[in-house]
C-alpha cells in the first residue's frame, strides 16, 4: 500500500522501516529535523529495561527488546544500546505492590538473575550514594540506556535505505479521506506524539502532553559515576520520580524526573523552572552528595504524550478507515524501540497482535492510573 507515517520518532521510524520491509511504500513526514529537538525521542539518553512492577505484558516485551537491541548492535558501525545493567532502589523496604519488589519477585519468577541489595550492600557497591539514604533493591544486569539522539539518527538512515522517503520540515495541516493534505494515501499513520491532538481533536480527552524536566551535570569526582560503580537507577523512582545515567563519555550525568510533570506544555513554554533547580538539587543532597553543587550544563523539558492510563495508543481510528494513530508513549516507549516496528505495523495491517486489545482505541477511560509501575503516582 502507498502508505503516509506522520512523525519522526521512535513510534514513525520503526513502524515505517517494517512496513517498507513489508514491500508498502512508505513517506514520512516530519515538521522538523530528524531527530525532532522537541521530539520525547530525543536527548543523548534513554533507559532500557525489562523492570515493569508486576506487568507480565510489558516485562516480556522487554526482554524481546533486549534482545532486539543486541542485535542492532551487532549490525551497527559502534553500538547504541550499552548494558550497564540498572538499579531499582528504594528509601524503605521494599513491600507488595510496591514498584521495586513486584519488579523483583516477577523478574525472578522469569528466571532473571537479580542481586537484592542491603542498606549496607548499596553504598558498597555504589559509592556515590550517601549511606542510609535508600536502603532496599536490587541489581539487574539486563537492561542499561541508549543513546537515543543516536539511535534516532541511525533508525532516520535505515529508513532511507530500506526505501522510505523522508520529507523533513514539512508540518501537515491536515489528514484527509485520501491522505495528507495535497498526498494520496491507502493508509495513514499518525505518530504526532504529544501533537497528535492538533491533528485528531478528538483525541483531546484521552492523550496529553506533560513536561518533565531533564538535566545534565557535570561532576567534578567523575570516578564515582562511571558505569561500574554508578550504573543506571531510580531512585525510589515511583514516588520520588527521579533517574539517571553513569556519565558519558565526556564526563555528563543526566538525571530526570519520571513524574507527574507540568501539564498542557506547549512550543512556546519548554523551560525548565527555577522550583525543578531547587528539587533536584534536595534529590541531590539526600542522595547523591557529590553531585549537590555540580554545575547543571543543559536542561530541557521531555515533552510526554501522556495516555490517562499510562499504555501506549496504536489502534485504527473507529470512524475513519485506513487511518491508525500510534502515540501516547507515556515516557516509556523508547526501550521498545526494536520490536516497537513489527508492534505498530500488524495492528495498522489487521494482523492479530496479543496487545493489541492493552493498546487499542479507549475514549471510555475518565480518571488517570499507572500504566507504568515506574512512573510517580502524583499525576
Amino acid at each position: 500500500m502507498k502508505t503516509i507515517i506522520i512523525g519522526g520518532g521512535v513510534f514513525g521510524l520503526t513502524a515505517a522501516i517494517e512496513l517498507a520491509t513489508r514491500g508498502h511504500a512508505v513517506t514520512l513526514l516530519d515538521p522538523g529535523p530528524l531527530p525532532h529537538p522537541l521530539a520525547e525521542s530525543t536527548d543523548i539518553s534513554k533507559v532500557v529495561r525489562i523492570d515493569y512492577g508486576a506487568d507480565a505484558d510489558y516485562t516480556a516485551l522487554g526482554e524481546a527488546a533486549i534482545a532486539g537491541w543486541k542485535t542492532w548492535n551487532a549490525g551497527w558501525p559502534r553500538p547504541l544500546f550499552h548494558e550497564t545493567g540498572v538499579a531499582f532502589l528504594s528509601r524503605t523496604p521494599m513491600q507488595p505492590g510496591g514498584f521495586e519488589h513486584d519488579s523483583y519477585e516477577l523478574l525472578v519468577s522469569r528466571g532473571h538473575a537479580l542481586q537484592r541489595l542491603t542498606a549496607a550492600d548499596i553504598p558498597t557497591w555504589f559509592p556515590a550514594y550517601r549511606p542510609g539514604a535508600l536502603v532496599d533493591g536490587y541489581f539487574n544486569p539486563v537492561g542499561g540506556w541508549a543513546e537515543s539522539g543516536a539511535v534516532i539518527a541511525k533508525l532516520a538512515a535505515e529508513a532511507r535505505m530500506s526505501g522510505v522517503t523522508i520529507i523533513a520540515n514539512r508540518a501537515v495541516e491536515r489528514i484527509t479521506a485520501s491522505g495528507v493534505d495535497d498526498l494520496t494515501a491507502e493508509l495513514v499513520v499518525v505518530c504526532a506524539g504529544a501533537w497528535v491532538t492538533q491533528l485528531l481533536p478528538e483525541l483531546e480527552d484521552s492523550i496529553r502532553a506533560s513536561g518533565q524536566p531533564v538535566f545534565h551535570l557535570r561532576p567534578s569526582e567523575r570516578s564515582l559515576f562511571e558505569a561500574s560503580r554508578f550504573p543506571v537507577f531510580g531512585a525510589d523512582i515511583a514516588r520520588t520520580g527521579y533517574y539517571g545515567f553513569p556519565a558519558t563519555s565526556d564526563g555528563i550525568v543526566k538525571i530526570a524526573n519520571h513524574g507527574a510533570g507540568e501539564p498542557g506544555i506547549n512550543e512556546g513554554d519548554l523551560a525548565v523552572r527555577p522550583d525543578q533547580d531547587a528539587a533536584l538539587r534536595l534529590f541531590l543532597r539526600t542522595v547523591f552528595p557529590a553531585l549537590a553543587d555540580a554545575p547543571i550544563v543543559h536542561r530541557r523539558v521531555c515533552v510526554y504524550a501522556d495516555t490517562l492510563d499510562g499504555h501506549f495508543w496504536i489502534a485504527p481510528h473507529p470512524d475513519r478507515p485506513n487511518l491508525v494513530v500510534a502515540t501516547g508513549g507515556s515516557g516509556h516507549a523508547f526501550k521498545f524501540a526494536p520490536v516497537l516496528g513489527a508492534l505498530i505495523a500488524d495492528i495498522a495491517l489487521g494482523i492479530p497482535h496479543p496487545l493489541a486489545h492493552k493498546f487499542r482505541w479507549r475514549p471510555e477511560l475518565v480518571a488517570p492510573t499507572r500504566g507504568d509501575a515506574a512512573r510517580h503516582a502524583d499525576r
